[in-house]
């Protein structure tokens, strides 16, 4: 689909520049989650139908990303899909993080410090060069939610492959927007309500076969089952032998959403849509006398910024004492330019 045909089926108010706090919905999604709610308010039986709605998401989702849809589990929360790959570290593991990661891809090895697992937090920066012959996990954000720094995930990924170490990538701040190969590290796991406009309860992860080899399913469910129809009650454990025996039981009405949202970047292709989101980006950056960047999120330190933005309805965030733009597809020159003449003024 083309991109100025599907930033139709948007419809935000001016000044929405915060899409790294969440995404906005589009009309397939605002509508498939209308009828369901209908469905669910009368008794009409739609339980398939919403069954479904989480098996779409996985297959989109695998095509975002380029892997093989039976590599993805779905849950709820990037924390919930990391928690398994933490306990799968051997007991005295090192674990190597940026110093200013988001919280849901740093407690779960924190965790494990009754294990002995040992975190190490270094500047993105210094990253690749702290991973040594010691580190047996190398966990970052593919983009940073902080300030919108983009991690050289290549050359991570190499340090980690030539010291033996695993890789562990939250792209919640990326996917959606960002095109990379999911395929190069361990896991990948995924927010689905920022840049892939889902409803917040989605979360999906890439797991590498040979990772989910030391895994084990602690919260296997019937939806885990290699028949989950069939793993309603009673043993003996009869799980599926792919990435699904981590689901957990899909949050219906959040999948509801999340397919035809997924469905609906998938189309557009995320390289179309990183040009648009980077463009305006740099149009906001040029419009304060900043050089240019390469990714959709943009922090900046202008005296009473905040307040400036808010009195000209233009909704940003503030992160680490700076305030933080994000563009996506549905975001305008117009926005931009709102958002610019409220700094000026």
């Amino acid at each position: 689909m083309d991109l100025d045909e599907a930033r139709k089926l948007w419809h935000p108010e001016p000044g929405w520049l915060n899409t790294a706090s969440y995404g906005l919905p589009a009309e397939p999604t605002w509508t498939a989650l209308q009828e369901a709610l209908a469905q669910w308010r009368v008794g009409r039986n739609a339980i398939e139908l919403w069954n479904e709605s989480a098996e779409r998401s996985r297959a989109a989702f695998a095509r975002l990303v380029g892997v093989p849809a039976g590599d993805v589990a779905i849950g709820s929360t990037v924390s919930q899909l990391l928690a398994p790959v933490a306990a799968a570290l051997p007991p005295g593991a090192r674990v190597v993080v940026p110093e200013v990661e988001f919280i849901s891809n740093l407690f779960p090895w924190l965790a494990q410090a009754e294990r002995g697992v040992e975190v190490r937090t270094v500047p993105l920066e210094k990253l690749v060069d702290a991973i040594d012959d010691g580190t047996d996990l190398v966990a970052f954000s593919l983009v940073q939610s902080a300030d919108g720094r983009i991690a050289p995930y290549d050359e991570i990924v190499a340090a980690a492959r030539a010291h033996g170490a695993l890789v562990s990538v939250d792209a919640t701040q990326g996917c959606g927007w960002l095109p990379f190969d999911a395929r190069r590290a361990d896991a990948v796991v995924v927010g689905a309500y920022k840049w892939l406009t889902a409803p917040r309860g989605v979360a999906l992860g890439y797991l590498a076969p040979g990772l989910r080899d030391r895994m084990r399913p602690d919260a296997a469910g019937w939806f885990a089952g290699g028949d989950p129809n069939g793993s309603y009650y009673g043993p003996p454990l009869r799980l599926a032998d792919d990435a699904r025996r981590f689901d957990i039981s899909p949050a219906w009405f959040c999948y509801v959403g999340a397919a035809p949202a997924l469905e609906l970047v998938a189309e557009i292709g995320v390289p179309a849509i990183r040009d648009h989101d980077v463009a305006l980006a740099n149009r906001f950056l040029d419009g304060l006398g900043r050089p240019p960047g390469e990714s959709a999120i943009v922090t900046v330190d202008v005296p009473g910024a905040e307040e400036k933005l808010e009195r000209a309805g233009v909704r940003a965030a503030v992160r680490a004492g700076r305030v933080r733009a994000s563009f996506h597809v549905y975001s305008s020159e117009e926005d931009v330019d709102l958002a610019l003449n409220a700094l000026a003024g």
